[in-house]
């Protein structure tokens, strides 16, 4: 029986996830990438240390894909975080679980896991074509390909291929190559999908002009932030434009629904969750009183200059001590908008799975499947994202194994 050839649009981790998957399951496989090199944003993501994946129990992981946990359950359950360890580990790069229970590489790095994942794939005869930009189907239905400086010219080969697999990413980051184009070529086939929305991203904030000045890219450290019922610790990183970081980005989802519901979203930044009302009245009321507020803030809480300002700009600090000491637990903050895809770290929307079947084929055209952040869901930082990008991608790899191989 003659090998498959399944050709694969995206080297992002989907991919060629997808890609190793279908080789070692005996498919002869072609990688379409339009950038230069591949996987650029898992190595931008390995700047920060690469987090893989969370070691929380799987079910407590399924919940926080959200509307989506019931879709992608069978995909995590059939490729869960362990495996995806192993798979690491497996390269040469031993993980570690962190102290928030993230899980990383040993090296804090992603070149040398992309590095040896490349050789493997080399090595299992998979090709890599780079500056290659999927452009849709000929009348024959044959994937076409726009070479860098050339005409659409069709995808050819021994025989035409068994099946196509789009893994192009959402439309963050577009100049790591995720730039969204993929939806109209798709509409143009008669495909359609959900809007695509930043998510994880930052929010424009109602600050008054002169207020960013000094304080834009300091954080705000062991805050908590809390909007509709539900609070958050962590860091906030104050920008020009607003506000961003992780306890932000854990938010984000129903802040943007809430911005773009209403037009705005009020949440409540608590500079020292934990302490009570009482405590920080007792510390300020100890510090002198001929010295200026912002030294006593200073010397009683230990507060930043950033955080002081955050506190001025939600108005005038009250002299009574137990006023102020409210506004510390509790500064409004008006949020008008996202800073939008290109500074989100992740996309919402894309192919809707009601579109697809339970393999992740595309039901309006058989032979096509989808995996990676083209699908329509979304998930907060933390190793979600990566977890559920690989899982999609071995989940398709093998369906199409199942009917092609």
């Amino acid at each position: 029986m003659q090998r498959p050839r399944v050709v694969i649009v995206g080297a992002g981790p989907a991919g060629l996830m997808a890609a190793e998957t279908l080789a070692r399951g005996g498919a002869r496989v072609v990688v379409h990438e339009r950038m230069p090199s591949p996987a650029r944003r898992l190595l931008m993501a390995g700047r920060g240390g690469l987090n893989l994946t969370h070691s929380e129990g799987l079910t407590e992981m399924i919940a926080r894909y959200g509307d989506r946990s019931g879709t992608l359950a069978p995909l995590l359950e059939a490729f869960p975080p362990q495996a995806l360890r192993d798979w690491a580990e497996g390269l040469g790069q031993d993980t570690f679980v962190g102290s928030s229970g993230r899980v990383f590489p040993r090296r804090l790095k992603a070149s040398p896991l992309v590095r040896a994942w490349l050789a493997r794939l080399d090595s299992l005869g998979v090709e890599l074509r780079l500056r290659s930009t999927w452009t849709g189907w000929d009348g024959e239905g044959r994937p076409t390909f726009r070479q860098a400086g050339g005409e659409d010219t069709p995808e050819v080969g021994p025989e035409a291929a068994d099946a196509l697999l789009l893994s192009t990413g959402g439309a963050s980051w577009p100049r790591l190559g995720a730039d969204g184009t993929w939806v109209a070529t798709l509409a143009a086939a008669g495909v359609g999908s959900a809007p695509l929305r930043p998510a994880n991203c930052g929010f424009v904030a109602d600050f008054s002009p002169a207020f960013p000045g000094d304080h834009a890219g300091r954080p705000l450290k062991g805050v908590e932030v809390r909007f509709a019922g539900r609070a958050v610790r962590g860091e906030v990183m104050l920008t020009r434009q607003g506000i961003e970081g992780g306890a932000v980005y854990a938010l984000s989802a129903a802040l943007r629904d809430a911005v773009e519901a209403g037009g705005e979203a009020m949440v409540e930044i608590d500079l020292r969750p934990g302490r009570s009302l009482e405590d920080l009245v007792a510390r300020l009321a100890r510090t002198d009183r001929k010295a200026s507020l912002s030294n006593r803030l200073r010397k009683a809480l230990a507060l930043s200059p950033q955080e002081i300002g955050l506190l001025r700009e939600a108005g005038p600090l009250a002299s009574d001590l137990e006023a102020l000491a409210a506004r510390i637990r509790s500064i409004p903050l008006r949020l008008t908008g996202t800073t939008g895809l290109d500074r989100a770290i992740s996309t919402a929307g894309g192919v809707r799975f009601e579109d697809l079947d339970p393999g992740l084929q595309l039901r309006a055209r058989p032979g096509v499947w989808i995996a990676g952040e083209m699908l329509d869901w979304e998930a907060p930082t933390g190793g979600y994202l990566l977890q559920a990008v690989f899982a999609t991608g071995v989940h398709a790899a093998r369906d199409i194994l199942s009917q092609r191989g």
